[in-house]
C-alpha cells in the first residue's frame, strides 16, 4: 500500500483566502472600467481608474512576492535550490518591473 504525501503549500496558501477576495475586487475594477468606457466617460477618469487597478494588482504581487521570498527561497531544503529560488524570483521581478 502506497503513501500519497501531498505537495507542501505555496508560500500564498496561508493567505489565500485574502488573496482571492482582494483579485475578486479587482476584477470588479476591471469590469467598472468596461462599463466607464462603455458608457463614454471622461478620459482621465477611466485613466485614474485604471491606475487604482494596477495599483491593487502590484498590492497582491508584493504579496506573493513576500510569501514566496520566505516559503519557497527561504524555506528550500538546500543551498542550490534556494539559489535556484532566488534566480527565479528576481526574474520576476524583472518582469514586473519592464510592464508599460
Amino acid at each position: 500500500m502506497s503513501t500519497t504525501t501531498s505537495a507542501p503549500p505555496h508560500g500564498y496558501t496561508p493567505e489565500k483566502g485574502r488573496l482571492l477576495k482582494r483579485l475578486a475586487r479587482v476584477e470588479g475594477q476591471i469590469r467598472g472600467i468596461a462599463g466607464m468606457v462603455e458608457d463614454d466617460r471622461y478620459c482621465i477618469d477611466v485613466l485614474t481608474q485604471i491606475s487604482a487597478a494596477q495599483a491593487a494588482l502590484d498590492k497582491v504581487a508584493l504579496g506573493l512576492l513576500d510569501g514566496h521570498t520566505r516559503h519557497c527561497v527561504m524555506g528550500a531544503s538546500d543551498a542550490a535550490l534556494r539559489e535556484e529560488r532566488a534566480d527565479e524570483l528576481l526574474a520576476a521581478i524583472a518582469r514586473l518591473m519592464r510592464r508599460g
